[in-house]
């Protein structure tokens, strides 16, 4: 294992089911990332994304290959373990957001630190602390419903972060806000990513969310298109 890299995966296949019919989502895919390195992937509709985001991050089995996150084998551990990891070593940002609608912003943001054993005092400190880093320390109490849809996408990236994760996940971070909305929050993931040196990998469509990556990884047919 290289110190240097935070994920690596060798020879990663994933087949679904369909009507009795194996459809294979990745087939042979390789893939390492540096700690601190922001990577984007990208490649056609279909073409095995978000099943690569979701085996590399132990939210999906893998059917061959291996998957190490600090040197550790995830798909060896017991599920215990691995939910333990994903807590502690990772963050997760959806195109959706996923936020519960009863909690407010700063309630959101420390469900994790919470679930994971944090004082509820201290949780809700750390968890004022990062929405005033992304700039929504007034919009603390305000419940979803009450933020537009880039306040809600910066909720969504402080509760990932309030951690202190090694990598995040993104799956399609700016897939459902404007052009400026995008940039506003492509330069706070830059910036973060900047600062604390964690690991981005995010799946995108966009190209003008790929160019502010350190690299993009192209992706077509459930391969890493090296010709791309």
């Amino acid at each position: 294992m290289n110190n240097d890299y935070i994920i690596q995966a060798t020879e990663v296949h994933k087949a679904y089911r369909s009507n009795g019919t194996a459809v294979t989502a990745l087939n042979g895919v390789d893939i390492s990332v540096e700690r601190g390195e922001m990577v984007a992937v990208m490649g056609p509709s279909g073409c095995g994304k978000t099943t690569l985001l979701n085996c590399l991050s132990g939210l999906d089995t893998v059917d061959g290959g291996a998957v190490l996150l600090e040197g550790e084998t995830i798909h060896d551990m017991p599920d215990n373990r691995r939910t333990e990891l994903r807590r502690s070593r990772m963050g997760f940002v959806f195109q959706t957001y996923n936020l519960l609608p009863v909690l407010s912003a700063a309630q959101n943001v420390e469900l994790p630190l919470i679930v994971g054993g944090t004082p509820r005092k201290e949780a809700n400190a750390m968890a004022r602390d990062m929405l005033g880093l992304v700039g929504l320390s007034d919009r603390a109490s305000h419940r979803p419903m009450e933020l537009s849809g880039g306040e809600q996408q910066r909720v969504a990236i402080a509760r990932a972060l309030v951690t202190t994760p090694a990598i995040v996940w993104a799956d399609e971070p700016t897939g459902n806000l404007d052009s400026e909305r995008s940039d506003e929050i492509m330069d706070l993931l830059r910036s973060l990513n900047k600062e604390h040196n964690q690991a981005f990998v995010m799946v995108t469509h966009d190209d003008g969310v790929g160019r502010q990556a350190d690299r993009i990884i192209r992706m077509r047919d459930g391969k890493i298109d090296d010709g791309a």
